[in-house]
């Protein structure tokens, strides 16, 4: 739980600096360049670590977890961004934690309980007031960026759920170079296409150091805590931490960027911080360990 609260801590930093970054880049700028950066990085820490190539079974699953994280979730937020306000498409992002639990229980031998179940939903619905109480409340009316954020969600579900699957036998920061490593045919010719490279020089110092902060941090070294969490701590309940990340994401807001500062939204950061521990507390059983009480009790009789 500790390494995924530290790897949430610098993924809500995300938007705080790409808002700054919009001011010098455009979004496929900050993107995809942070992106291709990350790649490269992730390349040379392979090649200085001497890794083996990943099997073909293994190599696979990476393409898997890179459509998610790498071009699926980017690539819809962005579409879904282009219609939907942000209020809405945050409530509709909250249930991210929720989609990563769900479909590590197909990925993985994890079985949820009930009550995890509960808990779960009671966080994503305490995220989803918080967005309706700060932002007025919304409409029932149904945007077209509602299908772009639900598949976001989804992607990005399955991005994290395959990548903890596969930290298990790769380890966690072996499975975000590779993720990356496997991108990169894919990203060098959108890259070079769509990136201004005097807008890259014309970066301030300042706007360097956020930039690749965005992608050596948040794009590449948060992911080797995160994987590694969601490895040793199981994918369904480690996931639950992401409900803690939009909460981080507004209090970094407020310091970075001088948006004003709410009881409101401390309130629920307390309530959610609650339920992500209520969360790890409920029981989650594996299928494996299942199997083998079962066989004892056959052998016993």
């Amino acid at each position: 739980m500790l390494l995924g609260l530290f790897a949430v801590s610098a993924f809500s930093l995300t938007l705080p600096i790409t808002r700054y970054l919009t001011e010098f880049l455009s979004v496929w700028e900050i993107g995809l360049g942070r992106t291709m950066i990350a790649a490269v990085a992730a390349a040379v820490v392979l090649v200085a670590t001497r890794q083996k190539l990943p099997n073909r079974s293994q190599t696979l699953r990476l393409l898997v977890t890179a459509s998610g994280i790498s071009f699926g979730f980017p690539v819809l937020t962005a579409v879904g961004m282009q219609t939907v306000p942000a209020s809405h498409g945050g409530i509709v992002l909250g249930a991210l934690p929720l989609s990563t639990a769900l479909i590590g229980t197909f990925l993985s031998r994890e079985r949820p309980s009930l009550q995890f179940w509960m808990v779960s939903v009671a966080g994503f619905v305490a995220v989803a007031t918080f967005s309706f109480i700060t932002h007025g409340g919304m409409g029932m009316d149904l945007y077209m960026g509602d299908l772009a954020l639900l598949g976001a969600v989804v992607m990005a579900g399955l991005g994290y759920a395959q990548g903890g699957q596969l930290a298990k036998t790769m380890g966690g920061w072996q499975v975000i170079c590779w993720t990356l490593v496997v991108s990169l045919p894919i990203l060098v010719l959108p890259t070079l296409a769509l990136i201004d490279w005097g807008h890259l020089e014309a970066l301030s110092p300042t706007a360097w150091g956020a930039f690749l902060f965005l992608a050596l941090v948040n794009s590449l070294i948060g992911f080797f805590f995160w994987y590694r969490g969601l490895a040793i701590g199981g994918i369904a309940r480690v996931s639950q931490a992401q409900l803690i990340q939009p909460f981080l994401t507004f209090f970094f807001s407020v310091l970075f960027l001088g948006e004003a500062f709410s009881l409101t939204a401390l309130g629920f950061t307390v309530l959610v911080v609650a339920i992500v521990v209520l969360s790890k507390r409920t029981p989650i059983t594996e299928k494996a360990a299942q199997a083998s009480t079962a066989a004892m009790g056959t052998a016993a009789r």
